[in-house]
């Protein structure tokens, strides 16, 4: 079987950490690099309940793809709930790797099986990621387009229904009969690309955490343009039809980040296999990890 130091170079080929945000620090967590690794387990979130149970399945690696520790820190005992990760994971040699804004950007990564899964064709970054050495366009999101288009509440029951069960659901903004057919997404925390979505045309946006504040001007703003254009006044040069857009589904953080290990659980077997010669076992740990444990509508 291989051992760590190889496994993780497999990974950071998957998915380079060249392309993580600079805040941000994934990688490998924690493990000894000469450790033997058979069983592999993933998960979104290293929670205690996800470290318990890859224990329990034996995993030799959890990977997962929100860090651990987003910021520096000081000591890892038993003072934290971190430090206590940290030491349950040491006692029973299994690693953990974690591929954030890296796996956000790469080739079929988080965005990238997200896209595909709600049926986009020819979908390309949002924010694309300058690399001379990849074969496919890389970066942070994705903008494509549906076969044909479909009513707003449709594509939004669409994403529904592919997403993992949650108890907050899917959220939508917008005109629920209007057509849309560009669509523009990013897995996670999305309202700071508002801009690069205006940009890329986009009749609706899937994301995740999206406020209050921001939706609400984004799309009163998007209303007075359209307003404007059927009164025949173009700002900031534009002209054309009087749509409102782009409209909004807000997804839960968790679940729309997890269609990443649609991918991964086929991914990365086989290229620590073309890597190494050896095999590994991997499989996903189906734990919801979504903080609300209940929506009340009354």
């Amino acid at each position: 079987m291989p051992n760590l130091k190889r496994v993780v170079d497999t990974l950071e080929r998957l998915y380079p950490l060249r392309y993580a945000e600079s805040w941000d620090e994934p990688g490998l967590i924690v493990g000894a690099l000469d450790a033997p690794v058979s069983r592999i387990c993933c998960a979104v979130d290293p929670t205690s309940a996800v470290v318990d149970e890859a224990i329990e399945r034996g995993a030799d690696l959890l990977i997962c793809h929100h860090p651990l520790f987003f910021r520096s820190v000081h000591q890892v005992s038993g003072l934290g709930f971190r430090g206590d990760i940290v030491n349950r994971l040491a006692e029973h040699r299994c690693a953990l790797w974690v591929g954030h804004t890296n796996a956000d950007s790469a080739y079929r990564g988080v965005a990238w099986a997200a896209a595909d899964l709600f049926g986009l064709l020819d979908h390309h970054p949002l924010e694309p990621i300058a690399d001379p050495a990849a074969e496919h366009e890389v970066g942070l999101g994705r903008v494509g387009e549906l076969p044909e288009p479909m009513p707003l509440i449709d594509f939004a029951r669409r994403v529904g229904r592919v997403l993992p069960h949650t108890e907050l659901g899917v959220q939508v903004c917008g005109d629920l009969g209007a057509p849309v057919r560009r669509v523009a997404l990013l897995p996670g925390s999305g309202d700071s690309m508002f801009d690069q979505v205006r940009a890329a045309g986009a009749d609706v946006y899937v994301t995740s955490d999206l406020r209050h504040h921001p939706v609400t001007d984004a799309i009163e703003q998007a209303k007075y343009e359209a307003r404007m254009r059927a009164a025949g006044i173009a700002l900031g040069g534009e002209s054309g039809e009087a749509v409102v857009r782009p409209a909004f589904i807000n997804t839960p953080h968790s679940a729309i980040e997890s269609l990443w290990f649609r991918y991964a659980v086929e991914d990365i077997p086989a290229a620590v296999l073309a890597d190494t010669g050896e095999t590994v076992s991997i499989e996903r740990i189906e734990r919801n990890t979504d903080p609300w444990t209940v929506s009340i509508h009354e």
